[in-house]
């Protein structure tokens, strides 16, 4: 499964089936019915406004936010984005740092993903649930030294919490920062693109120590998934700098090169094999950036996972919409239709890959 949309926190191939299959028609409308229907049924996994996990009798906070981004990037879904944003701000603290299980600390990433979804949503990222997220992530940007520019956790070793910022979270940071005009955008934007290797994918994970040499080296793995992110989240912000938007059109070069004869895409080391979330991400950063043909494709392979309308009898009625996270899921989904251990698999999945079914027709 994707990393993208797990905040760390202590504590805490085409399908050959009729019921399956989405039969789309000719035009715009038709065009957009698969990215709709995956809206809608993302839309209906909404509690109070956020994404509760039934398993584990928990509201996953970074969940609702990817879904907030999803129902963003589809459109027609402002009420329900206007809900989850409201639903998140009595819980900033319980969802950025570690209060809830009396630990002092503060996670970057979850800081970062939230700053954007105010910014998103034009609420005041400022005064966001009492909090001001931009002076909180500026707080949480190293200032100098080797890792100048790197964002950070604040740990608490005591209770067994260590500082697991990454790429990922350095993203949304840049996008946040810029978008609040301070004064730590730059340092985290340089930094970020240390992370980018020659071959033009981004690392997932940060040297360690911060006191060691930065950049992307040699045996850095590369990760699709947050290659895929970058672009998805700073093709707009890098309107205007010449080496963001040249760093992100090299990763889409390179994106371009991981792409299977199916459409698919896999995750990287994690999730070597291919599957919705990583081909979701992948086919939105190829539309985003026009490269259609390419998108579309991811988009096809994307469709064949994704529920169509189903008989009263199928286990998978009433869940039209519903992207499965690959073929073992799809298949025990039609076994055994979306159970209370498999739903966040299926929740997961959609979220990331709504969007790139935008580009099921092309760009």
């Amino acid at each position: 499964m994707s990393r993208l949309t797990v905040v760390r926190r202590a504590g805490s191939g085409v399908v050959a089936t009729a019921l399956v299959l989405s039969v789309i028609g000719a035009g715009g409308a038709a065009q957009a019915a698969p990215a709709d229907h995956a809206a809608n049924w993302l839309s209906h996994q909404l509690t109070n406004g956020l994404i509760h996990n039934d398993q584990f009798d928990f509201d996953d906070y970074g969940l609702s936010i990817d879904t907030a981004f999803a129902l963003t990037a589809v459109g027609g879904h402002r009420t329900d984005v206007r809900q989850i944003r409201n639903a998140l701000a009595p819980h900033v603290d319980s969802y950025t740092t570690g209060v809830d299980f009396g630990s002092s600390a503060v996670f970057a990433g979850a800081v970062a993903k939230l700053l954007v979804l105010t910014e998103v949503t034009n609420a005041d990222p400022r005064s966001f649930g009492g909090v001001n997220l931009v002076k909180r992530l500026n707080g949480l940007v190293v200032t100098s030294g080797p890792a100048r520019g790197r964002i950070h956790d604040v740990a608490d070793p005591a209770n067994g919490i260590t500082d697991n910022a990454n790429t990922i979270g350095q993203i949304l940071a840049v996008r946040g920062l810029t978008a609040a005009k301070s004064s730590q955008a730059g340092k985290a934007r340089r930094f970020l693109l240390e992370q980018q290797c020659r071959q033009g994918y981004f690392r997932l994970n940060f040297s360690k120590p911060r006191s060691s040499h930065q950049s992307c080296g040699p045996k850095s793995p590369a990760d699709p998934d947050t290659t895929s992110y970058a672009v998805v989240q700073l093709w707009k912000t890098s309107k205007g700098n010449a080496r963001l938007r040249g760093a992100l059109k090299h990763a889409v070069a390179w994106l371009q090169t991981q792409q299977r004869r199916s459409g698919a895409f896999s995750g990287g080391t994690s999730t070597a094999t291919p599957n919705t979330n990583s081909t979701g991400l992948a086919g939105w950063a190829l539309g985003l950036t026009r490269h259609c043909s390419a998108a579309k494709a991811a988009a096809a392979w994307v469709a064949t996972y994704q529920v169509g309308p189903q008989p009263s009898g199928s286990k998978l009625a009433g869940q039209r919409g519903a992207i499965a996270y690959d073929r073992a899921a799809l298949r025990a989904g039609l076994k055994d239709g979306i159970t209370t251990q498999s739903q966040d698999q299926w929740r997961r999945a959609t979220s990331q890959a709504a969007p790139a079914l935008l580009f099921r027709h092309g760009c």
